[in-house]
Order: C-alpha cells, then structure tokens, then sequence
C-alpha cells in the first residue's frame, strides 16, 4: 500500500509517456531509533511523539533534487530486533538509511548488524546501492551514549556516509539526507553507465608519389591534373565514459494546494 504526498504535476509539465524517474529508499534501524518519525518529518515537515511500532508501509513523493524532478518511494520498516525477512526491501530499494538514536547504545550497536547484512548483500548479488548511517535524535544531546567519531568510524568502517539529524527539530537536514541518497543513487547510475564509442578515422596507405592524371585540351581549355587521394576508414572503439557531476542548491517541489490528510499511519498522533 502507498499514498501520495504533495502535489501532482500537470500534464503540460511532464508529457504522460515521460514518467518521473524513481528512487526506492528503505529506513532500516531497530526499535524506537525514530525511523517513522524521520519518514513523517520528511513528508509532511510535521513531527510525531506516538506511532505503531509493528506498522510498515511505503510512501511516495514527488521530489525536485538539483532542478531534476523525482519519484521518491520511501519504505518505513518495521524489524523487531534487528534483521528479518530482509529479501522484501534488499530487492527493492536503491538506497539504504539505516538509523540509530545517539541515546541508545542498544541501537547503534544493532545497526552494525544491518550494515553487516547489506554489505554480505552487496558482495552477493555484486550491485552495490548507497548506504547512508544517521545518528538520529539530535535534540537529545544531554543524554548522548554514543559519540559523533563512533558512527563517522562505523560509516568508514562500511564505506557509506554518515549524518546526525533530529527529526522532532531539524526539518532541513532530514529533507537534506533524503535528498543526499538520491543524488548517490544517480551518481551510483553514471558510473555504470555503458563506454561510449568513440570514433577515429584509419588511413589505408596509398602510393609515396601521387600519380597526376592528364585531361587533354578540348575547345583551348586549360590542360589539370588530379591527384589520387587517401582512403579513409572509420573504425569504432570503446572509449572511458567521462561524467559530469554538477551539485546545484535543492529545492523541494512546492504544493499549491492543501497538503491531503495523512491516512495511512495508524497511531499517529500528528502536531
């Protein structure tokens, strides 16, 4: 089950045989490290104190990242106590957030076992999607049990990319994370991208002496040769993709009608 967030864009904008490109995230975390709060504050910039911890769905929303517009599915899980059933989003996503709450040891120490089942993910199936570690509850400085350098060291560790936010205060900086794992999923896609072919011409060899041919002279014109020419051949051959990667200020793509009623989440309480 999906719902949709904010405005649907006119046909005038994007033609209907032109669909949006999408981008599949999944939140992966254990128990109360706050993933639903950080799907909700990214969706509706509201922030929720009560949810059900065994609900799990998928949310849509059309995103503008650096002026390029996106279809961004973002599907909260619900694991108990670390890493069940995982076939249903390691298929799925194209990108990981996996989250832990700076005051909680318990589940920063269970994020190193998603991080362990992504990584054992990636050698097998060899398609490596970007994997984001956030440091989660921000505003909860005073009771802080793990350290910024722990999770920059755990992010190196696994080679991904580390953020501390806070999903009760801070609605940029989410925004800003899910906005980063796009970019590292179109990033992810120039580099696979297929070598381009590159052109480049082959001369035959010809005669060290061009050969002049003469015309005779008819009706007094003047008597011209012509020179035998080299013949030229176009061999193709797989040259190294060059990529471009420019980084423009994000946006969010506005709405400019009312924000429809969040139905999906059961036991929320939205403020």
């Amino acid at each position: 089950m999906s719902s949709m967030f904010g405005k649907a864009r006119a046909s005038s904008e994007r033609p209907p045989q032109s669909p949006l490109p999408e981008c599949n995230v999944a939140i992966l975390g254990c128990r109360g490290a706050g993933k639903s709060a950080l799907t909700v504050k990214f969706l509706t910039k509201r922030f929720i104190s009560e949810y059900d911890p065994n609900l799990e769905d998928t949310y849509s929303s059309e995103e503008l990242v650096d002026q390029q517009p996106v279809l961004l599915k973002v599907m909260d899980t619900a694991d108990q106590d670390g890493p069940g059933n995982c076939e249903r989003y390691l298929c799925w996503a194209s990108a990981f957030l996996v989250v832990y709450s700076i005051d909680s040891r318990k589940s920063f120490e269970g994020c190193q076992r998603y991080l362990e089942v992504l990584a054992l993910h990636a050698r097998g199936c060899q398609r490596r999607c970007p994997v984001l570690l956030l440091g989660n509850k921000l505003d909860m400085e005073q009771y802080r049990q793990v350290l910024s350098a722990e999770g920059m060291s755990l992010a190196s560790r696994f080679g991904c990319l580390f953020h501390e936010v806070s999903a009760c205060q801070d609605f940029a900086r989410v925004q800003h994370v899910f906005h980063e794992a796009v970019r590292e999923v179109r990033r992810q896609a120039e580099w696979n991208l297929p070598l381009r072919p590159l052109f480049i011409s082959e001369e035959r060899p010809c005669p060290p002496v061009a050969t002049p041919v003469a015309l005779p002279t008819h009706h007094s014109l003047a008597t011209c040769t012509f020179n035998t020419l080299s013949t030229v051949n176009y061999k193709e051959i797989p040259s190294v993709a060059q990529a471009k990667l420019v980084t423009v200020k994000s946006s969010r793509a506005q709405s400019k009608r009312k924000a429809p009623t969040l139905t999906l989440l059961k036991g929320f309480k939205i403020f």
